[in-house]
């Protein structure tokens, strides 16, 4: 009972306010939501004059996200089709700090070859440690100043799970004494000091549908603390501590293509699938027939981007690569753009969110439901730019497939 008060005491917390103090240490920031501190208030607009270029480091390609240790900022990148690598770049001279290395080579499925076989999970950073995950099903716990490796769990060997056919994708979550990851055919929490295994649940064979797409979330829902979880096929709250699927509901989706970090808003959570189209679901475990209703469901399909919320509004950039504004309670669309870009990363603060599409373009925009504003614009990257944007203070960080490029506000 003192783990699960105090998990959820330090949710609730982290719930209120993003700390000025936490840094883009994981999957889509400080608290995994998009969302960054207003400590650093965003310029009133964007050019190419406002964004000053501080270095740029070559890399191998990755779709992991650059996350913030201290003075480093830690990357990814495959290299000859058969190495992985996390390096760890000084945030100030762009020079490398230390580097670690293993085989990780896979390759995806024909159908998916477009997409490249690189590695693809956000790092995760806790403290002094680094975790990333390896495409070939591995989680490798490393020393944040060093790079030395602390340890490494192999998911297949441990647990023997098939190898996912997409590899490790989804992205590392601490909380506590804890790390949970979508690895291993399943949902899996780790002893974050030693990598042993507490338990695993929602098991799903692996191979072609094993490998999640989607990353956990931490969440209060009346009262009750679980994590989100966003299987192939299901959107499910976990228990924390006893590992007890509180429940569970289909998501409908082209393949399986449930690859949206899902949210919450109001005590009702938010997603999106391709192939499936947009939700809101009514949650409460404690109603054991059914506790998991459908709210609304609108045909609007979310793709690779996980959505913004604010102001009780979820903006989503879709399928058909139009960006939209839905109102949450409702379910319908306030508005609906023309295409832009195949995959959009959105980071907010207050009510403008940053959007960097594939091709290297980054907006500016005021979040309202009466029109698509876009504050200003400009050119971060000419190489395709899939990784998640890092913001860090005054600091943006944009990965492209071919190197790492620092910014700064002007």
């Amino acid at each position: 009972m003192g783990g699960t008060r105090w998990w959820f005491v330090a949710v609730v917390a982290i719930a209120v306010s993003a700390r000025a103090e936490a840094p883009w240490g994981q999957w889509r920031g400080p608290n995994r939501d998009g969302f960054v501190a207003a400590d650093h208030r965003w310029p009133d607009g964007l050019d190419e004059t406002r964004m000053e270029k501080r270095w740029r480091a070559d890399l191998g390609p990755s779709y992991s996200g650059p996350v913030i240790a201290g003075r480093a900022v830690i990357v990814t990148e495959t290299c000859d089709k058969k190495t992985e690598h996390v390096r760890a770049i000084d945030r100030v001279s762009g020079q490398e700090l230390w580097r670690a290395s293993w085989e990780g080579s896979l390759k995806v499925p024909f159908f998916a070859a477009s997409n490249g076989s690189w590695i693809r999970s956000t790092p995760c950073v806790d403290g002094d440690r680094v975790y990333v995950a390896g495409m070939r099903d591995v989680l490798v716990c490393l020393d944040a100043a060093t790079g030395r490796e602390i340890w490494r769990l192999d998911f297949m060997q441990d647990l023997k799970s098939p190898l996912p056919s997409f590899g490790f994708v989804s992205s590392p979550l601490i909380r506590g004494d804890h790390v949970f990851v979508q690895a291993g055919a399943g949902f899996v929490k780790l002893e974050k000091k030693t990598g042993k295994v507490v338990w695993r649940v929602l098991e799903d064979g692996g191979g072609m549908m094993g490998s999640a797409f989607s990353s956990p979330y931490p969440v209060v829902i009346g009262g009750v603390p679980q994590i989100l979880v966003q299987t192939r096929d299901d959107l499910a709250g976990v228990d924390p501590e006893a590992g007890t699927v509180l429940w569970k509901t289909k998501i409908e989706a082209f393949r399986g293509m449930n690859i949206v970090t899902p949210t919450v808003h109001d005590g009702k959570v938010f997603t999106t699938s391709y192939g499936g189209g947009s939700w809101l679901f009514a949650v409460d475990p404690a109603r054991a027939e059914k506790p998991v209703e459908q709210v609304w469901r609108n045909k609007i399909q979310g793709y690779m981007s996980s959505p913004i919320v604010i102001g009780g509004h979820a903006y989503v950039h879709l399928r058909n690569q139009r960006f939209a504004c839905l109102d949450l309670a409702t379910g319908k669309e306030a508005w609906v753009t023309k295409p832009f870009g195949r995959y959009w990363s959105l980071v907010a603060q207050g009510d403008r969110i940053l959007a960097l599409d594939e091709t290297g373009d980054l907006r500016l925009i005021r979040a309202t439901p009466e029109q698509y504003d876009v504050v200003g614009t400009a050119k971060v990257a000419t190489v395709e730019s899939w990784a998640h944007l890092a913001v860090e203070g005054d600091e943006i960080y944009v990965r492209d497939l071919e190197g790492l490029t620092a910014y700064r506000w002007k």
